[in-house]
């Protein structure tokens, strides 16, 4: 039942301009611009030790303030480096979990080095398709809502590899089904 309730909102996503609410709670994940709030239904069926990964970065608050460092125009967003120049990780490099998902936009996934294993906490947010990507990056979640904020991050020069001056920032990352806790004392 879960599994059709996330192919639901899936297929709704892609149907509906990328509007659709993620089902699940615990695969929700809610990204905090200066824009506004983006919402990433996780895809642990097609990625489930990176989309662990990603939730365990997210709950000791990783993601919280770092820099949108490269981003292409009609191509991508990048983020997740705590250095700020797509140099740096958590230091937990991931196996990587290819699927045969399309690279389109407002698919998330991980960026990595030429060592398909060298994923680590950095992913990528896609701006348009990108079929020469397909079957080469690790795939972990889908926009769901909010891509217009991710469309106002400020871009970087394609002549600079996309490479941000002054760059946006995640303001803060939480999985959705914590979202609604309070701290604890």
């Amino acid at each position: 039942m879960a599994a059709l309730m996330r192919l639901f909102a899936f297929i709704a996503a892609l149907l509906f301009g990328g509007t659709a609410m993620a089902a699940e709670p615990e695969n929700t994940v809610y990204l905090d611009t200066t824009y506004g709030r983006v919402v990433i239904a996780m895809r642990p069926d097609l990625a489930p030790a990176t989309c662990a990964q990603i939730k365990a970065l997210v709950r000791r608050g990783f993601y919280n303030g770092l820099a949108f460092h490269r981003v292409i125009p009609g191509f991508m967003a990048q983020t997740g480096d705590p250095n700020g120049n797509g140099t740096g990780g958590s230091g937990h490099p991931l196996k990587a979990e290819f699927s045969r998902e399309k690279f389109v936009r407002g698919i998330v996934a991980m960026a990595r080095t030429s060592d398909p294993d060298s994923a680590d906490s950095q992913f990528f947010i896609m701006l348009g398709a990108a079929p020469w990507l397909d079957d080469k990056y690790t795939i972990w979640g889908q926009v769901t809502s909010g891509m217009d904020h991710i469309d106002d991050i400020k871009k970087g020069s394609e002549a600079n590899n996309g490479a941000v001056a002054d760059p946006d920032h995640i303001v803060k990352m939480q999985i959705a089904a914590d979202a609604d806790k309070p701290a604890k004392p």
